[in-house]
């Protein structure tokens, strides 16, 4: 399988320019969809069976399969969108500058993509029936939480044994075998707008009491054990010599075990029923969206099968733990086995610095392939 992958990385290539020079922001419907009905030719052409879940707002979302499928064990979860804008292409397309390649969304992920794709090409022009074990969902919302794909993704995966999620390997080629939980909370203020030099003690600041609720907030994040909480974005008042009718602060929260979401929503609760000024009224409003991916013993089993993989093909495999969420996470908690993090090489995502490490694109098609493989066996 080494040698058909290796004539196949300038196709590699070819496809992935192709793929990097279409805008597919998550709020760009049309480009993503044109990202997908590329792939889904692909996978068409191959034999496999390809069913769109349509979305109005976003991307569509496609579920792939064999058409001669039965019962698929191994779930592949794959996205088609990036955090770019409408018209980053323009101003900064695919380019190749020695052994890196750039360009918007180049290693998140769609390099992902293409080692995917040519992953089941590479066993099914190597005869290994194992394609057909797979189901693969590439979803179109991941980059603003998977506000619609999430239930696909979790109805996709039940009944299955082992997730592989396509998120790019870390800049020192490390897989994901945890992350953190993710939660996204609001504080809005409504507070007593005044002049603030004529009749300030008419007025009530929302902002002096976001004041007060920020610094509560911060004292919550406790690092040692996984949990942060940060205030990220505020936004209030009307004007600088006005007392502030209104404030609100955007919270993003991260714990590292699912038991501690409820305590920390207590306490976020116990901080917002009551106020330090007079006056004030607030309210809040989020959830956690993305539970944590517990490295656990079912994914410690998986991994030691892929660490025996990489071994046998000569790539040597580490594992790590992150704060960034992911759509693992959806998988993780519904108690399958669950590794991340099995794309190619990169680094500086969501960035204009980002780029792939092209020397790793048929090393990691290569140990995705055996995976699948080797789990098939299992």
């Amino acid at each position: 399988m080494l040698i058909f992958l290796q004539q196949q990385e300038t196709e590699m290539l070819k496809l992935l320019e192709q793929l990097v020079n279409i805008d597919s922001g998550s709020l760009h419907k049309k480009g993503v969809d044109e990202i997908g009905n590329m792939l889904k030719q692909q996978y068409e052409a191959l034999g496999f069976v390809v069913r769109i879940k349509n979305e109005r707002e976003y991307g569509n979302h496609l579920v792939i399969q064999h058409k001669d499928a039965l019962d698929p064990q191994i779930i592949l979860l794959a996205h088609m969108d990036t955090v770019f804008p409408e018209g980053t292409v323009a101003e900064r397309p695919f380019k190749i500058e020695g052994n890196r390649a750039f360009g918007p969304g180049v290693i998140d992920m769609k390099a992902s993509l293409v080692t995917l794709l040519f992953a089941i090409k590479g066993l099914i022009n190597a005869g290994h029936h194992s394609y057909k074990n797979v189901k693969i969902v590439l979803n179109s919302d991941e980059e603003v939480g998977s506000i619609t794909s999430r239930p696909l993704i979790e109805q996709q995966a039940k009944g299955k044994k082992y997730a592989l999620v396509m998120e790019p390997a870390r800049k020192d080629g490390s897989l994901v075998s945890s992350r953190k939980g993710k939660g996204n909370y609001t504080i809005s203020v409504v507070g007593k707008a005044a002049h603030s030099g004529i009749e300030p003690e008419k007025g009530r600041s929302a902002i002096e009491e976001l004041a007060h609720k920020i610094i509560q907030l911060h004292e919550l994040s406790d690092l040692e054990n996984g949990i942060s909480v940060n205030v990220g974005l505020i936004e209030g008042g009307s004007s600088v010599n006005t007392v502030s009718d209104h404030a609100v602060a955007h919270i993003d929260i991260r714990i590292a075990e699912m038991d501690q979401a409820e305590s920390l929503e207590e306490k976020l609760e116990e901080i917002c029923a009551t106020t330090d000024v007079s006056g004030t009224k607030i309210s809040l409003e989020g959830e956690i969206n993305r539970p944590p991916m517990e490295k656990n013993k079912k994914t410690e089993a998986l991994l030691s099968v892929i660490k025996e993989v990489g071994e046998k093909i000569g790539v040597t495999i580490e594992d790590t733990a992150t704060g960034g969420g992911s759509d693992a996470s959806f998988t993780s908690a519904l108690g399958i086995a669950t590794i991340d993090g099995l794309g190619p090489v990169g680094g500086n995502p969501h960035s204009e610095k980002e780029y792939l490490e092209i020397d790793t694109l048929v090393p990691r098609t290569l140990l995705l392939a055996t995976i699948i493989q080797r789990l098939t066996k299992n």
